[in-house]
């Protein structure tokens, strides 16, 4: 995944909306509109392979309608301009993170060094905790 390209795209190909957000911001919030409903269609995004995009399809399947695009609300903050930045944020950090393939993990084993380095500290506690019984 091209990182720089999938952010061009999607500052070039998301469709935002506003509307009259709930919260902080006491009479500020029935008469401005602050919220942001940002969206974009999965098909326009550019900079990721078909591996990346079913992916997306799958990880991301309850924010995405039916129309194929994939959306977000944002009202974290009092101003709009600030809210459509934290919009474009998300909608980029979403999409990264759900195209990014985890390594298969390789099971291994214990140095011996490791092994001797816990028997040591389990005999050592294990004396602690006998000295510290009652004796008659």
């Amino acid at each position: 995944m091209d990182r720089a390209k999938l952010h061009s795209s999607i500052q070039n190909c998301v469709s935002l909306s506003f509307a009259r957000s709930g919260g902080a911001g006491g009479q500020n919030v029935n008469k401005v509109n602050t919220k942001v409903h940002a969206a974009i269609y999965i098909s326009q995004l550019e900079g990721l392979t078909e591996t990346e995009v079913a992916l997306l399809r799958i990880k991301l399947a309850n924010s995405i309608n039916a129309e194929d695009q994939l959306f977000i609300d944002v009202d974290d903050q009092r101003f709009q301009e600030r809210n459509r930045e934290i919009a474009l944020e998300r909608l980029e950090a979403k999409i990264a993170a759900a195209c990014h393939i985890q390594k298969k993990r390789r099971a291994t084993k214990p140095t011996k060094a490791s092994r001797e380095r816990r028997l040591l500290g389990k005999k050592i506690k294990a004396r602690i905790k006998k000295d510290r019984a009652w004796k008659y």
